[in-house]
């Protein structure tokens, strides 16, 4: 599937999107014309690539892993966690950038940033190599590297915007009717929903159990979000519903403006909400679990920072309830 022209996003200035988010998938890049030595060359245009085709088995798959072991496990795991992990507690989050140079795709290629600090207590992988259907193409490695450490584990997933071929491809296969008259988005739906499915799919194949996946909703190079705010939310809905349906909780990575640019005021409930500090510090992060930055309704979870390269992260006071049910604990 080809990757079509890049839409208009109605977003904000470069300078504020820099200042706000981290390298969660699509955030922190590098600037547009890196030296040399920070950023491969493609290995092709970045017209000519395609998407991995999404196998016709995708939903059973996902439905077996869903079902697994490690989901089971997961579930037990998270029940027995240390009442140590009570906040404020600081971990990390990783994802295609921490992999070694040189993987990815033409648009991704990782950059072998550094890992999380030995302080970190728990660590949240991406599961995408920035937009949806491209997995993190270190994945498994990153999983070994947290399970060595014995370090409690999470998942966050990059939403995105199908592009006209995907949407295409993939608009019909779902739970959504699409001769619905009721519902016009209901092949963004669709292409949500496979989204969540191939989420699933990249987390069983990494052997990565995590009970809850974060929805990451923000800018994402390349693969912006349109004009039409209610077509980008549907296709959040569709991810959210796919998750939901296969036994997973889900969260919200994003910071207010950020979410309402792109989805306009979608509200998924009161879930937990992960909120970004951008290049800030510790108390600024903790700043963001306050309740003047809530990102679409939910309560407050996590708030990370970016500090030498690294995304930093420090759970919410008062989260002590809810946070064993966000990790694996391997």
């Amino acid at each position: 599937m080809r990757r079509a022209p890049r839409t208009a996003a109605g977003l904000a200035p470069g300078l504020l999107l820099g200042l706000v988010l981290a390298a969660c998938g699509g955030v922190a890049e590098p600037p547009a014309d890196p030296a040399p030595d920070a950023r491969p060359e493609r290995s092709q245009p970045a017209e000519e690539l395609t998407v991995p085709e999404v196998p016709d088995d995708l939903e059973e798959q996902a439905e077996r892993a869903a079902m697994s072991d490690l989901a089971a496990l997961a579930e037990q795991k998270a029940a027995e966690l240390p009442p140590g992990l009570r906040a404020p507690v600081e971990g990390g989050d990783i994802s295609w950038p921490q992999c070694p140079r040189g993987q990815g795709i033409p648009e991704r290629r990782t950059l072998g940033l550094p890992m999380p600090l030995d302080s970190a207590r728990f660590v949240v992988m991406g599961l995408t190599n920035g937009p949806a259907f491209f997995p993190n193409p270190c994945l498994a490695d990153q999983v070994a590297w947290v399970r060595e450490r014995g370090l409690l584990a999470g998942a966050y997933a990059v939403a995105s915007y199908p592009d006209a071929e995907t949407l295409e491809e993939l608009g019909g296969r779902g739970p959504y009717p699409t001769d619905d008259p009721d519902d016009p988005y209901a092949a963004q739906r669709n292409v949500g929903y496979q989204q969540a499915l191939f989420n699933i799919t990249t987390m069983r194949d990494a052997g990565l159990p995590a009970p809850l996946i974060w929805i990451d909703v923000e800018p994402v190079r390349d693969w912006e979000w349109t004009d039409d705010l209610a077509a980008n939310a549907a296709v959040v809905e569709g991810l959210r519903d796919g998750l939901v349906e296969k036994g997973y909780r889900i969260g919200i990575y994003s910071t207010a403006y950020l979410w309402s640019q792109a989805v306009g005021d979608l509200t998924l409930g009161d879930v937990p909400e992960w909120r970004a500090a951008g290049p800030t510090s510790r108390a600024e992060a903790l700043r963001r679990c306050g309740a003047s930055y809530v990102v679409q309704g939910g309560s407050a979870a996590i708030g990370q920072w970016v500090e030498d390269d690294r995304d930093l992260n420090v759970t919410c006071p008062g989260t002590d309830t809810e946070a064993p049910t966000w990790f694996h604990a391997f």
